[in-house]
């Protein structure tokens, strides 16, 4: 049977994200990005509000809320919803709770697994929504000092298998998988992650991706940011011979090319 693969664009609603391309901080700069990523064919529209990039702090709760509801207003105002799936980049449940009443029947992107937010999980449960469960250790602004694993691959799965325990006690059957890269993980281990990705299919969940732009690549290539598509689109075409489901990426045109190639292959 034929994988499903979806692609996952990205809108920043903070001025402190990596990429400044994919910030949209005002409502047309919203509109405009959303409906450039869905007519280029994103599946899901990935919509956060708090920087998570390496060394950065955590935006207030009161600001991400607004901001996100801003965004949501804006996106549901023009319609933009109607044919594409609506995630949300947040750890905070109350961020949830406001998003799933502007905009319905969400997606929840959760870099913590619920760590962070003592009540994501029960309110995900609660509320029926779509989860994706992404792997780190610390906060953004620790992470980086916490990459001391014994076996970077075995000690995520392992952590998965943990998870999976967790998320049957509330009820939480169907569940995305994101290995975190760039989250507590050193360069080198981001492409051992890489090389193994296909290990994360035991847990029989969906995977997701994210890698575009990243340090992981920047580093290693000694580029910048903004020069990093070509390389990113060799990864993400990797990455789905290796089990991914999903990109979350900042340039879908190029992701929706790479995916068709894929599929021709």
């Amino acid at each position: 049977m034929k994988k499903k693969i979806e692609i996952m664009g990205i809108v920043n609603i903070t001025d402190d994200s990596y990429f400044p391309d994919s910030r949209a901080m005002n409502e047309k700069s919203i509109t405009e990005r959303t409906a450039r990523l869905i007519e280029e064919g994103a599946d899901i529209i990935d919509i956060g509000a708090c920087s998570t990039r390496p060394g950065s702090e955590y935006t207030e709760e009161k600001e991400e809320l607004e901001r996100i509801r801003r965004a949501l207003v804006s996106i549901t105002g023009a319609g933009l919803h109607e044919n594409v799936r609506i995630s949300i980049d947040t750890f905070r449940s109350s961020v949830v709770k406001m998003a799933h009443d502007i905009a319905g029947d969400i997606i929840v992107n959760d870099i913590s697994s619920g760590e962070e937010d003592p009540e994501m999980l029960e309110t995900v449960a609660g509320l029926g929504l779509d989860y994706i469960a992404m792997h780190k250790r610390g906060t953004p602004k620790t992470m980086q000092g916490m990459c001391e694993y014994g076996n970077v691959t075995e000690d995520i799965n392992g952590y998965f298998d943990a998870l999976e325990k967790k998320m049957a006690a509330y009820g939480i059957k169907d569940y995305i998988l994101d290995p975190g890269f760039g989250f507590a993980k050193t360069v080198e281990q981001n492409y051992e992650l890489m090389k193994n990705l296909d290990s994360f299919k035991r847990h029989g969940r969906r995977i997701l991706a994210g890698i575009s732009r990243k340090s992981m690549i920047t580093r290693m290539l000694g580029i910048s940011t903004e020069e990093a598509l070509p390389a990113t689109s060799a990864l993400n075409m990797y990455a789905l011979t290796k089990g991914a489901d999903i990109l979350r990426v900042h340039d879908v045109k190029e992701a929706v090319q790479v995916k068709k190639m894929y599929e021709l292959l």
